[in-house]
């Protein structure tokens, strides 16, 4: 008798089916990032899907994203996608190891996903299409190719697999990707927003700020300094990617219920008598205590003064600015149109122009406000209108419509849990409530009397005050708490309440082992 035995089945190995899936990954990638440098560099695919992400990520998950991760959050979120494309890659790797058809699929799939999310994007052309169009067509393309270099099939006479010209086409790939990206990168990077700052020059505001008193800060004693330097300046927005405008493209364009629709270039901005302002901003998502909070002197012109050349119409309700990523903020309008607030078209902080991950070439300065309701970066559209007829980013997103700062205070030194030496120990941090000013501030040890703090100068009450004191701390742990009154009466509350979705309150603390 004779025994019949089936052929083995033809199937790529676990490691060239790996192989595969990466690299027709890293083809997309690699040539939709260069193609986006050329149409629009957040259609690169991988930029449009982290922007899809956050756009439409869960108030839930934005909200402990903001929470637990702070600024971290947008290179977690990179990461994340990273992680998540690989594993993707992978996977249609795997799923091909005897035919390509169903990694063709998923590569497609996730193409396809990356023209949707430059499809949805409002800051975004048609011809923005080509890169991710671009990328899926790289990454079928070089899947297929690859996948029939290692698995020839059956009918082509003495095919097998060759493993020095797939090593050779893997290396062209991995080579021809890389070149691709930075070629991306340069281009998309090359409209140079920096070169195009250089060449503004000094701005020379017709109204300087008043000097600054001797005692404006305690740095010596452990407060932060008055004036936040720019590479310090808090930063907190929705750019994966910091915008690219040049001055000399820039344009604003008021519209929506005014008189006459009106239009300024950054030139028309420049050559206005200027104004200095120190104003300090603070973040929605700041935590008791927490650092997002900076202090700035700023250079533009009064917002009031271009919206009454366009004669905002009785009704409008808010001032729905876009920024040039799409990203949209709703302002009170009474804020942005009451002279006496100061809200400001900025294009200078700290006696230069506006840095560029800051918001080059101009962007919206409003007192008094949380910066998700007054402070839009890249800013190029002013439309007013009612709150029913648009909704802002994070207004969709469940936080509040009116957003005035709360009076808040904090201990900046010494930090928590810091080892002390029994008997004086002095104490020193920042109080603020933007657009009232602070009228006092104390600081009590455990269960002990509230003592009043030594007040800085009061330069504005639109800029935060520092505060310092000495304290008898005896041997022991410890735990020191303060508490701001503004210039209203308002003494800030014990009751802690997360940011969401108005601010945050509560007294800050710090324990205190004292040795």
């Amino acid at each position: 008798m004779s025994t019949l035995q089936e052929a083995p089945a033809r199937r790529l190995s676990l490691p060239v089916a790996t192989v595969i899936g990466l690299l027709a990954l890293a083809a997309a990638l690699g040539v939709g990032h260069l193609v986006a440098g050329f149409v629009g560099y957040t259609a690169s695919p991988f930029i449009a899907v982290a922007n899809y992400v956050v756009d439409h990520s869960p108030t839930g998950i934005v909200k402990w994203a903001e929470r637990t991760l702070g600024t971290w959050d947008k290179p977690v979120l990179k990461i994340g996608l990273a992680v998540v494309l690989v594993l993707l890659a992978l996977l249609a790797g795997q799923l091909s190891r005897r035919t390509p058809r169903a990694g063709q699929i998923l590569v497609f799939v996730l193409g396809a996903a990356g023209v949707a999310a430059v499809y949805v994007r409002t800051d975004l052309g048609q011809v923005a299409l080509l890169a991710p169009v671009a990328a899926l067509v790289a990454g079928l393309a070089v899947f297929t190719w690859l996948h029939r270099l290692a698995l020839p099939p059956e009918a082509v006479p003495g095919a097998g697999f060759d493993r020095r010209k797939f090593l050779r086409a893997g290396v062209g790939v991995v080579a021809g990707s890389g070149v691709a990206a930075v070629a991306g990168q340069v281009a998309g990077t090359g409209s140079d927003a920096a070169e195009s700052r250089a060449a503004v020059g000094p701005l020379v505001p017709a109204r300087t700020a008043p000097p600054l008193p001797a005692d404006a800060d305690f740095a010596k004693l452990g407060s932060p300094p008055f004036i936040t330097p720019n590479a310090n300046f808090y930063r907190i927005d929705t750019a994966l990617v910091v915008p690219q405008v040049r001055a000399e493209d820039w344009r604003l364009k008021i519209h929506g219920m005014v008189d006459r629709e009106v239009t300024f270039t950054y030139a028309d901005i420049r050559s206005r008598p200027l104004v200095e302002r120190r104003v300090t901003l603070a973040c929605v998502s700041n935590e008791v205590g927490g650092p997002l909070i900076s202090n700035a002197a700023w250079i533009g012109v009064d917002l009031a003064d271009l919206l009454a050349e366009a004669g905002v119409q009785p009704g409008a309700e808010q001032m729905f600015a876009t920024s040039v990523d799409g990203w949209t903020c709703g302002t009170p309008a009474d804020a942005a149109l009451d002279p006496a607030r100061g809200a400001m078209l900025a294009i200078g902080m700290n006696g230069e122009p506006l840095p560029v991950e800051h918001g080059f070439p101009a962007r919206i300065v409003i007192p008094g406000l949380y910066g998700y309701v007054s402070a839009t970066k890249w800013v190029e559209s002013l439309e007013f209108t009612r709150w029913d007829a648009r909704q802002a980013y994070w207004l969709s997103r469940g936080w509040a419509e009116q957003a005035p700062i709360k009076t808040e205070s904090r201990i900046d030194t010494p930090s928590g849990f810091t080892q002390v030496s029994a008997g004086k120990v002095r104490l020193a941090g920042t109080a603020w409530a933007q657009h009232t000013g602070i009228a006092k501030v104390e600081v009590r040890l455990d269960q002990g009397e509230w003592r009043e703090a030594t007040l800085s100068a009061e330069v504005s009450k639109d800029t935060w005050r520092m505060w310092w004191i000495e304290l008898d701390v005896p041997k022991g742990t410890h735990q020191a708490f303060v508490r701001a009154t503004d210039q209203g009466g308002y003494t800030q509350t014990e009751n802690r309440a997360d940011p969401a979705p108005d601010g945050a309150t509560g007294w800050h603390s710090v324990t205190l082992d004292a040795r």
